[in-house]
C-alpha cells in the first residue's frame, strides 16, 4: 500500500508499445466528450475492481490486472506481464481523485478493437507525433500521459523502451496559480525516495 493517501481509490494504466519503422509507437485512444478525461488522448485504463483484488496481494499487484481488464475491455487485446513504471498521486484540487499505477508492455499482435462506450477514438502514434499533436492544440493530454510519452521518446526502439519499466517512479501533481494562468507542476522521484523535486509540466 502507498504510504499517501491509501484511502484514495487506485486505478492501472497500461502502455502498449509496438515496433515500427520509426522506431516504435504506442496505442492512445480519445475518451468520449463526457465523464472522466473528456475528450483527452489517453492510455487504456481504469480504476480497480473487486475482482481485481486477490488476497494477500499488494495494491501494485491489484492495479496490475486492472490495467490488463480494462486494457482488454477497452480495446479487446489481452496484454501479458506488463512491468511497472510510475505512480501517480493526484493533486489535492482534482475533482475526481484516483491514484494511479502505470504499467509497459508489449503489445500483442492483432489491431485492436475499441469499445464503442469508452473509446471516440484510437491510434498508434510515435510519442513525438502525439507531444507535437498537443503542443499545436490538435490533441488534449494530462499530466500523466504528457510526461510518459515524454520519458519514452528519449528511447530509439521499443525494446529498450520496455526495458525502463520494472522500478517505479513516484510522480505528485500539484496545481499553481501563476501571474499567466493556472499551472501544473509535480515532484519526481523513486518511490523509496525522501524530498522530491518540483518540475513544470504545463500552463
Amino acid at each position: 500500500m502507498s504510504a499517501s493517501e491509501p484511502s484514495l481509490p487506485v486505478a492501472g494504466t497500461a502502455v502498449l508499445l509496438r515496433p515500427a519503422p520509426a522506431g516504435f509507437e504506442v496505442l492512445l485512444m480519445r475518451r468520449p466528450d463526457r465523464g472522466s478525461f473528456a475528450d483527452a488522448w489517453v492510455f487504456p485504463g481504469g480504476k480497480v475492481e473487486p475482482s481485481d483484488r486477490r488476497a494477500g496481494d499488494d495494491e501494485v499487484e491489484d492495479a496490475r490486472r486492472a490495467a490488463i481488464r480494462e486494457t482488454f475491455e477497452e480495446v479487446g487485446l489481452v496484454v501479458d506481464d506488463p512491468v511497472v513504471l510510475s505512480e501517480w498521486r493526484p493533486p489535492s484540487e482534482a475533482p475526481t481523485r484516483i491514484r494511479t499505477w502505470f504499467f509497459l508492455a508489449e503489445a500483442p499482435d492483432g489491431e485492436p478493437v475499441p469499445s464503442a462506450d469508452e473509446v471516440a477514438e484510437l491510434t498508434w502514434t510515435t510519442p513525438a507525433e502525439a507531444l507535437a499533436r498537443h503542443g499545436a492544440g490538435e490533441w488534449t493530454l494530462y499530466p500523466p500521459t504528457w510526461i510518459t510519452l515524454h520519458q519514452l521518446s528519449a528511447f530509439t526502439d521499443a525494446a529498450s523502451a520496455l526495458s525502463s519499466g520494472g522500478s517505479a517512479q513516484l510522480f505528485q501533481t500539484r496545481v499553481l496559480e501563476t501571474e499567466a494562468g493556472r499551472a501544473f507542476a509535480w515532484e519526481q522521484g523513486r518511490l523509496e525516495a525522501g524530498a522530491l523535486p518540483w518540475r513544470f509540466v504545463a500552463d
